[in-house]
């Protein structure tokens, strides 16, 4: 059945407070949602990116794609790939072919009038999810608060907070908020933190000690991903489980993050689509390795169900309010875990006229 022309729209969330991690701060959350269509059906695919990466959608991968049989993914995803070699691989290319390639995924099971996890195949009934937020420019009551609604309120048992505050300069600051964090949760509730890699190699050592002090589990991108060496020298060296992966853009990355992690993230809207993601998680369990879905946790769920080394996603607070702003059939974290079988695909229905208003290509 021949794919029609995709089209892509770019749209800005104002975020609803400052936010930042170790070494960004930023107010607003780019989304450029994708939609293509096959016989009497439309699939729905996203990313979170700049406006530049609907222009990808519409001059590099379109000419591509158009035409092709939609039952066919592999052949469309390589076609895709081929379509941007003069364009460099990664950053907003990647993240234009992961939303395409998400819409495929979403308009096969449309096609074939499956759900989704029954079209890749479900190895777990639920999907387990962990809150994340506690941005560094959060206040301590509004931390409390954020904590408080998902460990009391929605019952989910592990959470992260974000550390490596003012690029790894203010380790002080970084304990204490984890420790305010502990106090919230109480002693039962699993807790993580991402530096954003704002650390040196021997400072994150020296931190991930500190970390287990306050019983932590998860020590997230410790060092740049740019220096993947000094990765395995805190792994071998940290209590806490050391984790990357979530902003590499190809397999290649991934797989040599992955002889250097005790578990391995990754992004479907960043890494390639759910074709790539779900590489990802074979690539994972060739190295004796849980996945973890890094962000966009609506995009990530049916492919995480099917997934049988699956550690869980991430609910992450930018990406699940924006993710509730625009689609209809949005999960429910209640008791910690998410049950992706809402219908049709993926179960979302995108709100099209009510977010107009955040259109801006």
């Amino acid at each position: 059945m021949p794919l029609r022309t995709p089209a892509a729209g770019a749209y800005t969330v104002p975020t609803d407070a400052p936010e930042a991690d170790g070494i960004h701060s930023w107010d607003t959350t780019s989304v450029v949602v994708v939609e293509i269509g096959a016989g009497d059906a439309t699939g729905t695919g996203w990313t979170y990116a700049p406006a530049i990466a609907a222009d990808v959608v519409r001059e590099l991968l379109a000419p591509v794609v158009t035409g092709l049989d939609a039952l066919d993914i592999p052949a469309v995803h390589e076609a895709m790939r081929g379509a941007l070699g003069e364009a460099g691989p990664g950053g907003l290319t990647a993240c234009a072919l992961s939303a395409l390639d998400i819409a495929l995924w979403d308009l096969k099971a449309r096609l074939l009038e499956l759900p989704l996890p029954r079209l890749l195949g479900a190895a777990h009934d639920t999907v387990p999810v962990y809150g994340s937020g506690g941005f560094t420019t959060y206040h301590d009551t509004h931390l409390a608060a954020q904590l408080g609604g998902w460990v009391h309120g929605q019952r989910i048992p592990r959470v992260k907070i974000r550390i490596g505050e003012c690029g790894g300069r203010a380790v002080l600051r970084d304990l204490a908020r984890v420790r305010a964090a502990r106090q919230v949760i109480g002693p039962r509730t699993e807790l993580y933190v991402p530096a954003g890699g704002a650390y040196t190699r021997k400072q994150a050592v020296r931190v991930g000690h500190a970390l287990a002090e306050l019983e932590v589990g998860w020590f997230e991108a410790p060092v740049p991903r740019e220096g993947p060496a000094g990765l395995g020298l805190v792994r071998d060296r940290a209590v806490c489980d050391i984790t990357a992966g979530g902003h590499a853009d190809d397999l290649a990355e991934l797989a040599c993050t992955a002889g250097l992690v005790d578990c391995l993230q990754a992004d479907a809207t960043r890494v390639g689509g759910l074709t790539a993601w779900l590489r990802a998680a074979a690539l994972a369990q060739a190295h004796g390795l849980e996945i973890s879905a890094y962000g966009a946790p609506h995009a990530h769920a049916a492919a995480a169900a099917s997934v049988p080394n699956l550690r869980h996603i991430e609910w992450f607070h930018d990406h699940v309010r924006v993710e509730s702003m625009f689609f209809v059939g949005v999960l429910d974290p209640t008791g910690g875990v998410v049950r992706p079988d809402g219908g049709l695909r993926h179960g979302l229905h995108l709100r099209a006229e009510e977010i107009e208003e955040y259109r801006v290509a």
